[in-house]
């Protein structure tokens, strides 16, 4: 099935396809907030720290005062993303979207599934 990614979603697309090049790691992610703010984060694999893009994301929105969120982009990630379990927490009508390396929607995650 093919999806079509509204212009906000496609920012989010560009923002976690920049945060994994700048990082030089396999996967990045993004969220927009519900004020529209939006946060990019990549994977970190340390030997002592290991999050996924989504969790930096994620992380860092909360951290900097976000209390709800809207959306999330996760580039070349798992569908099995923890931080999915934490957008749901926080927004569960939040929705993703899971993208291939280039940010071609490969697959919409709504609340439901």
């Amino acid at each position: 099935m093919t999806h079509s990614l509204d212009n906000e979603d496609q920012k989010l697309v560009v923002l976690a396809r920049g945060a994994l090049a700048r990082a030089e790691v396999p996967s990045g992610a993004a969220v927009r907030d519900g004020d529209g703010r939006t946060y990019a984060g990549a994977d970190v694999d340390t030997a002592t720290l290991k999050l996924t893009g989504l969790q930096v994301a994620l992380a860092t929105a909360l951290a900097s005062g976000a209390r709800s969120f809207e959306a999330a982009v996760l580039v070349n990630a798992d569908p099995d993303d923890p931080g999915l379990a934490t957008l749901r927490e926080v927004s569960p009508a939040a929705y993703a979207y899971l993208t291939d390396l280039a940010g071609q929607p490969l697959r919409r995650l709504d609340p439901t599934t």
